[in-house]
């Protein structure tokens, strides 16, 4: 390869496929996440409750759903659900892409539930007997005492999986779906060209993840000491 060709190309093939970059590529990519992570997450929550029930059969299908999905490699859970489960379930009708994300966001529920079922553990137990004490039923004392201070160990935790499923929805491009590593495939194939789309996606990747990891730190740092942050803006407003 002709390194000093390198830069050259590089901005030739920004110039020409940057619309096939971001406008389809990175949304795609996007949107996919938000859908995996956002009904992972409905959907981890229902698994972290059954895991946490007083039922053993309960518990033992949650945990069998959570270690099959976590113990099997993605790729292999994206091939189930696009080439086997389709044919399978032929009335459901549904596109390419919606089974991909419905892999995806299975996926994605079996760590969440593990995210939601240890914050709501790391909550003090004296809490759920205060609650009880006062009358409270376990409903009341999950959704009013339990889970608002679950939130705080949380949060970070989501924004971390909502970054690692946004790199892990390049699988997706094993399928041509339109994320940013089709898009890569589209241009290389076009071009003859591979290092120089190769480069631009990974530099998108990271303008891309970079910032959301840097903004999921401090916000798990200010959940974690909510009181030093408080007392921060506090001195601040009294300078001022």
């Amino acid at each position: 390869m002709d390194f000093t060709l390198f830069l050259p190309n590089l901005a030739k093939i920004w110039s020409q496929y940057w619309k096939l970059f971001l406008f389809t590529g990175l949304k795609n990519t996007l949107i996919l996440t938000f859908i995996s992570v956002a009904l992972g997450t409905v959907l981890g929550t229902l698994v972290a409750m059954l895991k946490m029930s007083k039922s053993r059969i309960l518990r033992f299908i949650a945990s069998v759903y959570v270690e099959v999905l976590r113990g099997t490699p993605i790729l292999l859970q994206l091939y189930v659900f696009y080439f086997v489960l389709p044919n399978i379930f032929t009335f459901l009708k549904l596109s390419q892409f919606m089974w991909v994300s419905i892999s995806l966001c299975i996926n994605s529920s079996a760590y969440v539930s593990e995210v939601i079922r240890s914050g709501i553990q790391a909550v003090d137990k004296g809490q759920t007997e205060a609650a009880r004490s006062l009358g409270l039923s376990e409903g009341q004392t999950m959704v009013k005492i339990i889970l608002p201070q679950a939130v705080r160990n949380i949060l970070p935790a989501l924004g971390n999986e909502f970054i690692m499923m946004l790199k892990e929805t390049s699988l997706a491009s094993t399928f041509f779906l339109g994320d940013i590593m089709t898009s890569y495939l589209i241009v290389k194939g076009v071009s003859y060209l591979t290092l120089e789309p190769l480069t631009i996606v990974a530099i998108i990747y990271l303008c891309v993840t970079y910032p959301l990891s840097k903004i999921v730190d401090r916000f798990g740092k200010k959940m974690a000491n909510p009181n030093s942050y408080r007392n921060r803006k506090v001195k601040a407003g009294g300078k001022n």
